[in-house]
């Protein structure tokens, strides 16, 4: 998962063409199993930006390389911010899609950036919830 965390950032640096900090990792899906002895490639891409976040697009594909068979095996978004040299959030280029998998996947962005939304606005009442305390020091 750290590789796919570093082509994201890669990817989002690119775009950018500033430092960037992971906000989330947003989803991350196994689809297909990848055995000993398998390649694995990862592409990442921009997909859609806001103000000063960019959501980005993960596809890793194992190869057996004896046979040449080539499967995605998984999916993932991340959420970069772009930072100045003070490390505050800073503004980031549109994107420009091109592709059709790149069109359809900013196409339907929206949704996927209210659904991040709802999910840390109840990551932050949840950690709020259970506070700072050490869970070996609890009451039972």
């Amino acid at each position: 998962m750290a590789h796919i965390d570093d082509v994201a950032a890669i990817a989002a640096v690119r775009h950018a063409r500033k430092p960037v900090v992971t906000a989330s990792t947003d989803s991350v899906d196994f689809l297909q199993p990848v055995f000993e002895g398998d390649t694995i490639c990862l592409e990442a891409f921009v997909t859609w930006t806001h103000n000063t976040s960019m959501e980005v697009f993960v596809k890793a594909t194992t190869e057996n390389l004896l046979t040449g068979e080539r499967k995605v095996c998984t999916t993932a978004f991340l959420s970069m911010v772009a930072v100045d040299e003070k490390n505050e959030p800073s503004p980031v280029p549109g994107v420009y899609p091109e592709s059709d998998e790149e069109k359809w996947l900013h196409e339907n962005a929206q949704k996927r950036h209210e659904h991040r939304k709802n999910r840390r606005k109840e990551s932050k009442e949840l950690a709020e919830k259970f506070g700072t305390s050490l869970p070996w020091k609890r009451d039972c």
